[in-house]
């Protein structure tokens, strides 16, 4: 495998179908653009077709505008034995200067599936250089500290027993959702998952002016298939002083079966109200009312904790 099928970065104008409802481009669009580049690194790297697995700690550090010229650059910085583990950074700025600040970074995991969609090897990424050699310690490290946000997220209870707010999506998987392995491509999952959680957003505070500021813990646990019924979940977990913490399941099936739906997918996502000139304002306190919501929401604040681990472990020397 060449050096050069390592990192591949695409470049294009933000359109104006991108916009959100907040005027800048939508923090769901800005998740398509990441599992893309993921993809074409992960492909390239790999030599076949490449699922997404896992998408951890994606901060939108600055909106993207209509009009902005884009860069999304991923390259592989770590690799199992069929995972290759993807740094994803995404900038932007005036196409008429050519000035482009980062905007949203974060790190995926993609395995390498032969033709019957097992798992299959790809070749060892050899740290080389410094940075090389820094990227993949941070790699390794965020392996552990995401299993245990997986299993944190994946202990937690939600029923009828929940009085907290939700939102239900329901709709078929389009054939404009495929990818090119003939599946929903997980780009279009986590635009689902952005706007489940809006639409929540904008029922709480009252205002479609919000955005999100945090998307992550984004599992894939088994394909979507065209045609599918589809169901996104969006359900409040926890307020903080300008946030609203909201966990999001997609869950799909065949509608022509049984009807019972299988989880395929399960995220927090974080969302700001903005106001008129788009500055961050208070959120409209939540309360909890029964014990499942106290979980949920001491969950909640226990993955802001965890959030922050992985934070520290990019940075380690």
């Amino acid at each position: 495998m060449t050096r050069g099928a390592r990192e591949i970065t695409l470049r294009f104008l933000a359109a104006p179908t991108d916009a959100g409802y907040s005027g800048t481009v939508g923090g769901g669009r800005v998740l398509e653009w990441i599992d893309k580049a993921g993809y074409a690194a992960a492909a390239g790297w790999s030599g076949t077709y490449s699922v997404t697995a896992y998408v951890g700690n994606v901060r939108f550090s600055r909106p993207v505008e209509v009009g902005d010229l884009v860069e999304a650059t991923a390259r592989v910085i770590h690799t199992g034995t069929s995972s290759m583990h993807i740094l994803v950074t995404v900038s932007a700025g005036n196409p008429r200067d050519g000035q482009l600040r980062p905007t949203t970074d974060c790190i995926m995991v993609f395995v390498a599936v032969d033709g019957s969609g097992r798992p299959t090897p790809v070749p060892a990424l050899v740290a080389e250089t410094d940075d090389d050699r820094h990227w993949q310690r941070s790699a390794v490290q965020r392996i552990d500290l995401r299993a245990e946000i997986a299993e944190a997220m994946a202990a937690q209870t939600y029923s009828d027993a929940g009085t907290a707010p939700r939102v239900v999506l329901r709709f078929l998987a389009a054939p404009t959702d495929v990818n090119w392995g003939g599946k929903v491509h997980g780009g279009i999952v986590m635009r689902w998952i952005d706007e489940a959680a809006h639409v929540l957003a904008t029922q709480w505070t009252g205002s479609a002016s919000n955005v999100a500021v945090y998307a992550g813990g984004v599992r894939f646990y088994r394909p979507l298939r065209i045609g599918d019924l589809v169901e996104v979940e969006a359900r409040l977990l926890l307020t903080g002083t300008s946030s609203m913490h909201v966990s999001v399941h997609v869950r799909s099936g065949d509608p022509a079966a049984t009807g019972e739906l299988a989880l395929t997918t399960h995220s927090l996502i974080v969302f700001v109200p903005l106001d008129a000139e788009g500055n961050a304002v208070a959120a409209r306190t939540w309360e909890p009312v029964s014990d499942e919501d106290r979980a949920l929401r001491d969950h909640a604040r226990a993955l802001v904790e965890m959030r922050n681990r992985i934070d520290d472990a990019r940075h380690i020397p």
